[in-house]
């Protein structure tokens, strides 16, 4: 796997720069979890980095995104474990979530989103100010981040982590890209 390679291809597809801010952020987040599960942290990193490649394809028909972008994936030679947990963290589909890398994605998905309105609510709108308790407080906001699907986030406690420890892990996945992020 070759992650510049992965982001040029993500670039050919991909040309809003806040989903590729997004698809950056859940990279960053795949590292730090495949780290702490003793998993292969580009494998993971490149997958949180393409798992939206077909977003702007497929927006206005929701049923077909991620089938699309498992195709693509397919075509360009990632292994078919990989295409799996692109295919199924759109839960349209409803197709199981098995192993640890589709319960790793679909959980990191929409952790990113959560805390990066989070840090945009914060006087100095930088994720160097974030804790894991504010976005704890604002994960209780029913009408905060909506998109950010509160039971998603927390099926990471699947795989043995707890949401306090995903979040701390998730946080600092993202300050170590704050630059590109611009937060």
């Amino acid at each position: 796997m070759d992650r510049s390679l992965a982001l040029l291809q993500v670039r050919e597809r991909v040309k809003n720069e806040n989903l590729i801010k997004h698809m950056l952020a859940v990279e960053a987040v795949m590292k730090s979890l495949a780290r702490k599960l003793g998993e292969d942290e580009l494998k993971w990193g490149i997958c949180g980095l393409v798992h939206d490649i077909d977003y702007e394809e497929t927006y206005e028909t929701p049923e077909k995104h991620s089938i699309i972008g498992a195709e693509i994936l397919q075509n360009l030679g990632y292994p078919d474990d990989f295409v799996y947990a692109v295919k199924v963290h759109n839960e349209v589909h409803g197709l199981p979530r098995v192993s640890l890398l589709d319960k790793a994605l679909w959980a990191s998905d929409p952790v990113t989103g959560l805390i990066i309105a989070s840090a945009l609510v914060l006087p100095d709108k930088k994720l160097e100010s974030l804790t894991v308790d504010s976005v704890i407080k604002k994960m209780k906001k029913k009408d905060f981040a909506k998109g950010a699907n509160r039971e998603q986030i927390k099926s990471i406690e699947e795989i043995g982590i707890s949401l306090e420890e995903f979040l701390s892990l998730s946080i600092d996945a993202m300050k170590e890209i704050a630059n590109e992020l611009g937060l």
